[in-house]
């Protein structure tokens, strides 16, 4: 086999080569082009900025702990709500009927929460008026 155009050898003195690699980034050695940019802090896992500064009841730790095993389980970082309902369920909580409830003797005050609702309402009525003009 014959060819028509051989294409010319380079001698190795002809052939430049540029390493840009200052290093191995994986080291975590900084090359010059990062080097002015802060580096990234570790993040911290399993903490809750919004839920460190508070004493909580054991009921509220048993259902975070239920969560969280639920979401090692499932594999789901955010369960919809009918996996939630499951994981209360799972902990043996569960809706009583009205019977149930007047069987039991069991009483809510339902007034104070429509004080409340009353209270919030007025406020956020005002703040709209004020808003309004």
């Amino acid at each position: 086999m014959t060819v028509s155009n051989p294409t010319p050898v380079a001698e190795q003195s002809d052939i430049v080569t540029i390493d840009r690699r200052r290093g191995d980034r994986r080291l975590g050695e900084a090359s010059e082009s990062t080097s002015n940019q802060p580096a990234k802090k570790q993040r911290r896992r399993h903490i809750d900025p919004t839920t460190c500064e508070r004493d909580y009841s054991g009921d509220e730790i048993e259902f975070m702990r239920a969560m969280d095993d639920y979401k090692r389980a499932s594999g789901r970082m955010f369960p919809t709500c009918s996996e939630v309902l499951e994981v209360i369920r799972s902990l043996g909580y569960y809706r009583l009927a009205d019977d149930q409830v007047d069987q039991l003797g069991l009483t809510f005050d339902t007034q104070d929460d429509e004080q409340m609702v009353d209270g919030v309402e007025e406020e956020f009525e005002s703040e709209l008026a004020e808003i309004e003009r």
